[in-house]
């Protein structure tokens, strides 16, 4: 084991392999509830439910295919790349299938355009262009990349827990965030959010082996004391309540899955619906998002992990990519969106996690989560998104790799960095620096900097932010 995972080259331990393959697994597990409750409300242009039926959402048999994905194409990271890198449904990517795709055609077809965008980058993979717009990219860029993908995780884990929120629309509104629900922080379950950072923080200072898991398990027990006293329920029935699982002791441990979601896809009924051009348009956004999320979380974690060369790339680069545009074809065909890669596993390497034996306990966990589903939706987010915080922290102590003096890279650096988490889109913020650096290098008169594929990607990220005129003036 240590031999094929070079568990001991890359100076770590089984013991916190282990550990840090768990750690991610409780970080991603709400996607398990979550994907589910935004696939499995959503109708489709017939009003049927995914899964089929118009009687009610199928959330059971979502959550049993979400978990199957993600457990066997985490396994394949793991086996195949050896990359501490977790995959599972793509949040955004299933809200834009859900409301953008399912709104226009069937969830069959729908499915059939991820199948389809898997696959074209799967054959941009496997040709070298994805790689090669990989090194094409400025190492500096990359470290800015990651760094932004600390300040947005870190984000994440604030909203989910209501400790940062949303103002509600207003004509008074100035701001569109605020502290609690209120300008104030009220509320056990932020409560418990807080205890939850507050302990993983000290037990992390403390160098306590095991402290993101310790503080998740010791947090959703509290969790569990607080719902039992409480009963406060979900937010959506109560203000106070949970943001989305409501910790309690499960009536029963086992399930058995319903798979039903696997296969329903049509990998080319959407042109008959809406036509040859809107669906170039629409597989050409999902493809450009999918396409340079995967490049930024798999350079924010092989930097955290320290795998990265001094070019900032990480070992094995082609492996890694061609493993997660199966997973975005393999996330369409059983109906379930897009599968990605997922930045909450650098929870797992701020837990020690180095290679890919992490991905394969992670891999485990989802495939036991498949029967287990009663035990895993015990966890809450307020008990799980501390370790985001944390991880968003270490993640941004690699600012200081940044020449903030050479403007050429700093203006790009930071609108890269603070447009992830302002526009809650790691893609948006990596299209910003990138148009940024190409725009300063022209004006400076430095074109022979410049690399052809980065005059190539400019151009693209331009279709990508101007896609609604384009889409309206060529349909």
């Amino acid at each position: 084991m240590d031999q094929f995972f070079k568990i001991s080259e890359r100076g770590s331990t089984v013991g916190r392999e282990v550990r840090g393959g768990i750690v991610t697994f409780f970080t991603m597990a709400y996607i398990i509830v979550l994907n589910p409750l935004i696939l499995g409300n959503a109708t489709d242009v017939d009003g049927n439910y995914l899964g089929g039926g118009t009687a009610g959402p199928n959330i059971a048999m979502i959550a049993a295919g979400t978990a199957l994905v993600a457990g066997v194409l985490t396994l394949a990271m793991g086996l195949v790349a050896n990359y501490p890198l977790a995959l599972a449904t793509g949040l955004g990517l299933n809200a834009f299938v859900a409301f953008a795709l399912a709104s226009q055609m069937t969830w069959a077809d729908a499915m059939g355009l991820v199948v389809l965008e898997g696959l074209i980058i799967l054959v941009l993979v496997l040709t070298g262009f994805r790689e090669a717009v990989f090194h094409a990219v400025p190492a500096q860029l990359k470290i800015a990349i990651s760094v932004g993908i600390g300040l947005f995780i870190a984000l994440i884990g604030f909203v989910d827990a209501g400790f940062v929120t949303r103002i509600p629309d207003a004509a008074n509104t100035t701001v569109p965030l605020q502290l609690g629900a209120s300008g104030q922080l009220s509320g056990w379950p932020v409560l418990v959010f807080a205890v939850g950072l507050a302990l993983v923080v000290a037990l992390w200072v403390l160098r306590v082996k095991g402290a993101i898991l310790i503080s998740i398990a010791v947090t959703t027990v509290l969790a569990i004391v607080v719902e039992a006293v409480g009963g406060l329920g979900p937010a959506v029935e109560n203000a106070g309540g949970w943001s989305l699982t409501v910790p309690s002791l499960p009536s029963k441990v086992l399930e058995l899955p319903d798979f039903a979601t696997l296969g329903e896809f049509n990998l080319f009924g959407s042109v008959d619906r809406i036509g040859v051009v809107a669906v170039a348009l629409l597989v050409f956004t999902l493809m450009l998002a999918d396409f340079f999320d995967t490049m930024g979380t798999m350079t924010a974690i092989g930097a955290e992990a320290g795998l990265l060369d001094e070019t900032g790339t990480p070992p094995h680069t082609r492996r890694i990519l061609v493993v997660d545009s199966v997973a975005a074809a393999a996330g369409g065909a059983a109906g379930v969106s897009s599968n990605t890669s997922y930045i909450e596993s650098a929870a797992g390497v701020g837990e020690g996690a180095r290679t890919g034996l992490a991905s394969v306990v992670t891999g485990v966990c989802f495939l036991l989560s498949v029967f287990l589903s009663p035990l895993v939706a015990v966890i809450p987010l307020e008990a799980a998104v501390p370790a985001l915080v944390l991880v968003g922290f270490l993640m941004m102590q690699q600012v200081k790799g940044i020449d903030w003096d050479d403007v050429d890279i700093a203006i790009p650096a930071f609108l890269t960095i603070v447009l992830m988490p302002f526009t809650y889109s790691i893609t948006v913020g990596i299209g910003a620096g990138f148009l940024a650096w190409v725009l300063i290098k022209v004006v400076r008169g430095r074109l022979g900097a410049i690399h052809p594929l980065m005059w190539v990607i400019a151009l693209l990220f331009v279709a990508y932010f101007a896609i609604d005129p384009l889409t309206r003036l060529l349909t």
